[in-house]
């Protein structure tokens, strides 16, 4: 298979963010700990510490591909009978640096693994039990031990937020609608999204006033903060940029977009980025503006997938982040039926995004005690 990342991505963050091959943990990330040991062309090697580039054309094991649920390998079956293990990070790393010891040392003595196995690290103190089923599997296979049984071609599947799976396909296609002039399919993950949003913002304009701005798409695109269109690629597909700034985090996506639906009224997109870090977002958004009177009501629905450093943030600050971003894009939104030129132009403040957000986290504890208050 093939797979498009950036440069600068290492090789364990490419196996679990962009494969799905969360099996390889990452503690250290310097090279120490030996939690992300894989092989490399039959060899361990530390993934934290290679770049995805560098392996372009070698054949690469995970620990997912010792054996599977219904047909473990040796080594794996070992450790649990001897109990090799107790909260289980470190046992990707001990099995994968046990399967090279034992493939290049079969007559290993039981006096030298601790010293042979000593590259990785455990923290919780399950030694001499990992110790006891390494030495087990190495007695009972003298004469050479079993390959790997679960490395044959398969469908692997990228994450798109927490506990979330899409095809192996997805995260090349993100990368490459970026990079090619003809779009390809925008396939959200089937899993839960890192952010959901909805939200309900009453405009001062018209309704129709509002569909001049949601017919036209530059206009409309103004009104994100953050967000820049910079190609039409016809039958509704386009390119951009969206500028995230929080805190240290400053990120550039380079989009796409696809418009399914798009009326005066009402909106339905779907859009995916990636940053020169390796970071993915995927979205869906849904826009629906009503007659309120003499203005407007405009209903918003997202559904958003974060990979990546962004994602680091937790799902509420990144909720209300979130939120109020759309919150500012109704009112740049306001700002543009009206005639007047939309503020959301730029970039978002990390800053004020982050203290309107404690604002209305504290207006809106007021309003409850308020209500319990007047409820006794």
């Amino acid at each position: 298979m093939s797979l498009h990342v950036p440069a600068r991505m290492t090789l364990a963050d490419a196996l679990r963010e962009r494969l799905g091959l969360t099996g390889t943990h990452l503690g250290c990330e310097h090279g120490v700990c030996g939690m992300c040991t894989i092989l490399v062309d039959g060899d361990a090697a530390r993934a934290c510490l290679l770049f995805a580039v560098q392996i372009d054309g070698s054949h690469l094991t995970t620990v997912e591909g010792l054996g599977r649920p219904d047909d473990l390998h040796p080594l794996q079956e070992s450790f649990g009978r001897h109990h090799g293990l107790q909260c289980g990070f470190c046992t990707p790393g001990f099995l994968m640096s046990s399967y090279d010891l034992l493939s290049h040392e079969p007559n290993v003595d039981r006096k030298d693994l601790p010293e042979e196995l000593s590259g990785v690290i455990c923290r919780c103190t399950g030694y001499r039990n990992i110790i006891d089923a390494v030495d087990d599997v190495a007695t009972s296979h003298r004469d050479g031990l079993p390959q790997p049984t679960n490395c044959g071609h398969r469908t692997l599947v990228g994450r798109g937020g927490a506990g979330s799976t899409a095809p192996a396909s997805e995260p090349e296609e993100a990368a490459a609608a970026t990079e090619q002039d003809q779009p390809q399919e925008i396939t959200l993950p089937s899993g839960e999204p890192t952010i959901a949003i909805e939200l309900t913002s009453s405009l001062g304009s018209s309704l129709s006033d509002v569909g001049k701005v949601f017919d036209d798409v530059r206009l409309l695109a103004r009104c994100l903060p953050g967000a820049e269109l910079t190609d039409d690629l016809g039958q509704g597909w386009y390119r951009g940029r969206a500028r995230v700034a929080l805190g240290p985090i400053r990120l550039s996506f380079n989009s796409i977009a696809h418009l399914l639906v798009h009326e005066s009224d009402r909106m339905h997109l779907l859009a995916q980025g990636s940053d020169a870090s390796g970071g993915r977002a995927q979205a869906e958004i849904q826009l629906s503006a009503y007659q309120d009177g003499d203005g407007t009501r405009l209903e918003a629905r997202a559904r958003v997938f974060l990979v990546g450093r962004i994602a680091g943030f937790g799902r509420s600050l990144a909720g209300d982040v979130s939120r109020r971003m759309f919150e500012d894009f109704a009112t740049a939104l306001d700002q543009a039926a009206r005639g007047e030129v939309p503020v959301a132009a730029k970039a978002p403040s990390a800053f004020r995004l982050l203290l309107d957000t404690v604002r209305d986290r504290r207006r809106r504890a007021r309003e409850n005690r308020r209500r319990r208050r007047s409820g006794k």
